[in-house]
């Protein structure tokens, strides 16, 4: 392990099917009245090329700014969001029609910094979260079922209200 480098920089990536038509799952990542029922709690607006928003995670007391970059409807949305304690980096949702009305969508998130080790680390969580937010989307869409994954992956950092 002494001699361990990287030769590529780190992507995150996580993908699903979702079954349901494309538009109704874009605008789940473009409305934060939907996008809030399976990933963070609040956002302060709609996605729109040009336009900051926030997006809050209320239950453990965090927030990112989203700065969006790109918008083709029902095919890609293009993001650069940071926290406060965190430098941006770069997520590109890709939402790929199929012809039985189902959307194959795939997040790739981007330009993480740092040493090698946080590099790794931060792709790994990335990954990790958006899979979980892909899940989540899932059951929401196909079977009206809010599962709060976001929320019940790390009870112990939830902030006491």
């Amino acid at each position: 392990m002494e001699n361990l480098q990287l030769n590529h920089e780190p992507v995150a990536k996580a993908q699903m099917l979702i079954r349901r038509p494309v538009a109704e799952v874009f605008e789940a990542f473009a409305d934060p009245a939907v996008t809030s029922q399976f990933w963070f709690t609040k956002g302060s607006g709609k996605l729109e090329v040009g336009k900051k928003v926030r997006w809050d995670w209320e239950m453990y007391g965090v927030s990112s700014q989203v700065d969006v970059k790109a918008m083709e409807p029902n095919r890609r949305i293009l993001v650069e969001w940071s926290s406060p304690e965190s430098k941006p980096t770069t997520v590109e949702w890709r939402f790929d029609p199929r012809t039985d009305d189902t959307t194959f969508v795939t997040i790739t998130n981007t330009g993480f910094r740092g040493s090698g080790d946080q590099v790794v680390d931060q792709a790994i969580d990335s990954m990790g979260g958006f899979s979980l937010v892909l899940a989540g989307l899932k059951a929401l869409l196909e079977h009206n079922v809010a599962l709060n994954l976001v929320a019940d992956h790390a009870p112990e950092a939830l902030v006491k209200h």
